[in-house]
């Protein structure tokens, strides 16, 4: 095959010989590509008239410098552009929300070519790991699988979930207990702590109730971790109209939404980080909790945020 002729590659020594053969090749290849013809041209023109050259080669002067000529980046706006997000969004941002991010900005542009202009640029979403377990046996009252999955809901409020996951930082360990509203993934109450006691999660319940509207009853799903087995969690519960609403045991896909969003928490703000002090690391959770709710966008939330979701519905109403 001719293009083998192209490619070969002679010693010193024979330079001559491999000279001839790309000549040969430029005059008998009927196959040969005009950007490989363009090629050997080139290689050859320090040695022979490029007129002749060209004649040879069956190719016009003009098709000639356009293959020497270096090619515009078809994407280099789009790879600006994906830079930047990945970049403003700390490395967090995989290839189906960049690609919405570019849809909303009115950049036509599939998904799969985003792919490819993020490998290309070596950029990756990060990737998840592991779990915090609360779970102590059947030390109060264990409350019915109410929500059993059905993890819809239409409206702010009505279906709420939480949990307790933990975090090892400079040889201390850190609890955060968030709830989770369903209808949009906002975090709409959380408390840290550096002990997985019972005020953390009183903390985080009257952060619930300053925000529950007062014709809210809605549904709060936890696992059957010690603390949602108490009475005094359960008695509040109940003073606020709330339903409690609990996993079957050793079953953490009937909270799959909560252990999400932990998973995802940890790949973006955790996992591979340095931090300096528990401090530090606090603030830097509380930070990525509020961009969660106002800047991360959500694919299932048509490319919005937790809160634009929820205020642009409450406008649509």
């Amino acid at each position: 095959m001719c293009r083998r002729r192209f490619n070969c590659r002679k010693p010193a020594s024979q330079n001559g010989v491999g000279i001839l053969k790309k000549t040969e090749c430029l005059s008998s290849c009927g196959r040969a590509k005009e950007w490989e013809k363009a090629q050997i041209v080139s290689e050859l023109r320090q040695k022979y008239p490029l007129k002749e050259l060209l004649k040879l080669a069956h190719i016009a002067r003009s098709t000639f410098y356009y293959y020497l000529k270096p090619k515009k980046d078809k994407y280099f706006v789009e790879k600006q552009q994906i830079q930047e997000i990945y970049l403003a969004n700390n490395g967090r941002y995989g290839r189906r929300r960049i690609h919405a991010v570019l849809q909303s900005k009115g950049y036509v542009i599939n998904h799969k070519t985003v792919d490819k202009l993020m490998k290309s640029l070596c950029l990756n979403g990060k990737q998840r790991k592991s779990k915090y377990k609360s779970y102590k046996g059947e030390v109060g009252k264990v409350a019915p699988n109410i929500l059993s999955r059905n993890f819809y809901t239409n409206k702010p409020f009505e279906k709420l979930v939480t949990d307790v996951t933990e975090f090892a930082v400079c040889n201390d360990k850190i609890y955060l207990s968030p709830i989770l509203d369903l209808y949009n993934r906002e975090i709409v109450s959380y408390s840290i702590s550096l002990t997985p006691n019972f005020e953390q999660t009183r903390k985080m319940l009257c952060g619930l109730f300053e925000k529950l509207p007062t014709d809210a009853e809605p549904i709060l799903h936890s696992d059957q971790g010690w603390q949602y087995q108490m009475k005094e969690f359960q008695r509040l519960l109940k003073k606020h109209k709330i339903t409690q609403s609990m996993s079957r045991k050793g079953n953490c896909l009937d909270n799959a939404v909560m252990e999400n969003f932990f998973g995802r928490l940890k790949v973006e703000m955790f996992y591979g980080e340095k931090f300096n002090s528990v401090e530090e690391f606090i603030q830097k959770l509380h930070e990525y909790i509020a961009y969660y709710n106002n800047d991360r966008i959500s694919i299932k939330l048509k490319g919005l945020s937790p809160v634009q979701y929820r205020t642009q519905s409450q406008v649509t109403i």
